[in-house]
């Protein structure tokens, strides 16, 4: 019972007002406070509001404890409102959380899978949040053309974007990779350190250094073999 204006003639204005959901606030202790709200005004006064915890309603009123009575008795309509609650602080808490997130950058090159010639250079900027965001790639803080691009999302409800454009082998000059976005103060480069991966896995020029011993072993074992075969005649 919100009035005691029950005559279905009266024609008295009445003003009733719900405020919902939850906030995040930040103490001056440098401390936080996650707090839920369901809360009713009657006519500009505190009327009703809902315990989360118990998940029964606080008359604010004298005049609200027969509401009090009959809301208390809904208790369907009651364990919504508290799921309702509860999936708010969830969104707040993650979004609190991703907002913090400032974007991981690394940058690669691997071989070309159809050009001997060329690499793939690659940066990869991950966990980030909000979506936008922009990336290049760069030669000696000149934007390289033709790049390709693409973002999807990780499992923690921030994004990931991944660039690659192909560059000469015996390319001259320095390559990096700038990532600006919203929850950064100012734009972060990585500089490419010239090192080529395989497949993504090892650095070719360790492959090269590896092959060669490798190489003299085989040639060894082949001489020894000739050796023999001359010997046995």
């Amino acid at each position: 019972m919100l009035s005691d204006c029950t005559d279905s003639r009266c024609s008295e204005l009445h003003v009733l007002q719900r405020i919902i959901g939850c906030e995040l606030e930040k103490l001056p202790d440098g401390s936080e406070n996650l707090t839920v709200f369901d809360e009713y005004g009657f006519d500009g006064d505190d009327f009703m509001a809902f315990n989360y915890d118990t998940g029964q309603w606080i008359d604010k009123t004298p005049k609200a404890k027969e509401t009090k009575k009959k809301w208390d008795r809904n208790t369907g309509r009651n364990h919504f409102i508290q799921h309702f609650l509860k999936t708010c602080t969830d969104w707040i808490s993650k979004f609190h959380k991703t907002e913090k997130c400032s974007p991981d950058v690394q940058i690669s090159a691997s071989k070309s899978p159809d050009d001997d010639s060329k690499l793939v250079l690659s940066c990869l900027a991950t966990g980030f949040y909000p979506r936008d965001v922009q990336m290049n790639i760069r030669l000696n803080k000149y934007i390289v053309e033709d790049q390709i691009s693409g973002i999807r999302p990780n499992h923690d409800e921030t994004f990931q974007m991944k660039i690659s454009v192909k560059i000469d082998r015996n390319h001259e000059g320095s390559y990096d990779c700038q990532v600006i976005h919203s929850r950064l103060k100012e734009p972060v480069t990585v500089n490419w350190d010239g090192k080529c991966f395989d497949r993504g896995t090892e650095p070719l020029s360790r492959m090269s250094r590896i092959s060669i011993p490798g190489a003299v072993a085989v040639l060894a074992v082949l001489l020894l073999l000739i050796c023999w075969r001359i010997y046995k005649r």
